[in-house]
């Protein structure tokens, strides 16, 4: 909407992040943002490396006096997550984001901002164009498709990168040092169906579930919000048995890491029943609202008429999905023992949509734990369900947790470091989110590792905002930090 976040400060992260919103850069999408990485690097001079796996690696070598200090690796992700209102018109693709300065926030019109992990990235593009700040050997990592499997995490070749430290900048709450994650896998879900004719003497309508406020499945998750997918088939599961309502189509959630904003389904009922469906609907309307009227304020549940769709998912697969979907575990399975506060095991149903060219219904639910065999007795659950209503199910993608170390060395340089700048220790913490950390751990066993960020609200959301003054104090922190890496 306007450049006015390039002149906040510091200028030199919020410059650079005002380049990234101008160029598409949503999961899957990532050749131009790669592109103008690699020719970021070149252009400083750098040696800069584009591998296989779409990541971009830019080396810049160790300020004087600094050519002993350990190598660092500033670590951040590309890609961003698309998600939009559905009123507002926008292409990912294409459009540049727009920005607005909201008060001590910035946020964007209608969309995903891609803060997560903008702001990381922009900083790190600072610390390599910068030529004064003091630092040993850094190398940049910027990795791709995090968002929907962490592609380039998984791609990444041992022997490539020479630091020892990786500084993770993908945290979202300033004052927090994150020594720990969860992992995750997917449970992908496949209805096979039959086209039937619509019964004569039926009506169509067109059944919406919008205004949820959505957001990111892992941070999110714990905060009772409502789930469009649930909430559909919660519907169509008491308008089936009261009303004979029957399903054409359904598309529920677009991103596996998303909780589910929105639905939409096209249904028919006998004509006979048309009333009866709309007061059904009306009390069920206002039963789900006032038990989320707390987290969801502005859901909506609407029934319109429209047209007649060609044909119908065969009754036999209707019940067994709706079943299926009712009874699918979701949210917040169970809390963490060591860590107060901290959710250990969830899921989340991402995705219900339904394909006529291949008559299918496929189902996405993206599980995460910290603790890996929790994560394969919720895969088995969601086995367990999904084979019982006779759907094919897939477990695949699954990365490993980042298992806390307390004694690292750079968590205790930036703890003194931290409480030498702010006057106090910044909080140990560890994240139900999947960071890319373990993944990477796992291909650098050597590294010592941590995460670290601004302030961000609500990523994976339209309501995605940062905190001004929190870039700020993440960015001196980020210099202090590198003036303080310790000798080899």
């Amino acid at each position: 909407m306007n450049n006015e976040i390039s002149k906040l400060m510091p200028n030199e992260v919020w410059e650079n992040f005002h380049e990234l919103t101008r160029i598409p850069r949503p999961s899957k999408h990532e050749e131009q943002i790669r592109q103008f990485m690699a020719d970021f690097g070149k252009n400083l001079g750098l040696e800069t490396i584009q591998d296989g796996a779409g990541n971009v690696i830019i080396r810049k070598p160790a300020t004087s006096g600094m050519e002993k200090c350990k190598g660092v690796i500033l670590q951040g992700h590309l890609d961003m997550v698309p998600q939009k209102n559905s009123d507002k018109d926008h292409d990912f693709a294409k459009d540049p984001i727009e920005t607005i300065i909201d008060g001590e926030w910035v946020r964007a019109n209608g969309t995903t901002l891609g803060a997560d992990n903008g702001i990381g990235v922009a900083a790190a593009m600072a610390i390599l164009a910068s030529k004064n700040i003091a630092h040993g050997p850094v190398e940049a990592l910027f990795t791709a498709t995090e968002e929907t499997g962490m592609d380039g995490a998984i791609g990444l070749k041992s022997g490539i990168l020479k630091g020892e430290i990786l500084i993770n900048m993908d945290s979202e709450d300033e004052g927090e040092l994150y020594v720990g994650c969860a992992g995750g896998e997917d449970a992908n879900i496949c209805f096979n169906y039959t086209e039937v004719p619509v019964p004569a003497d039926s009506i169509s309508f067109r059944l919406n579930v919008t205004g949820l406020k959505g957001g990111h499945s892992g941070l999110d998750i714990n905060l009772g919000r409502g789930n469009a997918n649930k909430i559909f088939f919660r519907l169509l599961k008491e308008a089936s048995k009261v009303c004979g309502l029957r399903l054409s189509s359904i598309q529920g959630g677009n991103l596996r890491n998303a909780i589910p904003r929105e639905a939409f389904g096209i249904v028919t009922v006998p004509y006979e029943k048309a009333d009866k469906l709309v007061g059904l609907l009306a009390g069920l309307t206002t039963v789900i609202k006032r038990e989320l009227t707390a987290t969801e304020p502005t859901l909506k549940i609407e029934l319109s008429k429209t047209e007649m769709p060609t044909s119908l998912i065969d009754e036999k697969t209707q019940i067994n999905l709706t079943h299926s979907i009712v009874a699918c575990p979701n949210g917040t399975i169970r809390m963490s023992d060591s860590m107060p506060g901290l959710v250990e095991t969830s899921t989340n149903l991402a995705i219900v949509k339904s394909d006529h060219e291949s008559k299918t219904v496929n189902v996405s639910c993206l599980m995460r734990s910290s603790v890996d065999t929790s994560r394969a007795e919720l895969g088995s659950r969601m086995d367990s369900v999904f084979s019982l209503a006779g759907a094919k199910v897939t477990l695949a993608g699954g990365y490993p947790g980042w298992k806390p170390n307390m004694d690292s060395p750079i968590l205790k340089t930036m703890q003194q470091v931290y409480q030498g700048k702010f006057g106090r220790i910044p909080e140990i913490k560890a994240i139900h989110a999947g960071l890319e950390c373990g993944i990477l751990g796992g291909t650098y066993p050597n590294w010592d590792m941590i995460s670290f960020g601004p302030t961000i609200r609500f990523p994976h959301s339209p309501d995605e905002k940062v905190n001004i003054e929190s870039v700020s104090k993440f960015w001196d922190f980020l210099i202090e930090t590198l003036k303080n890496i310790p000798a080899k």
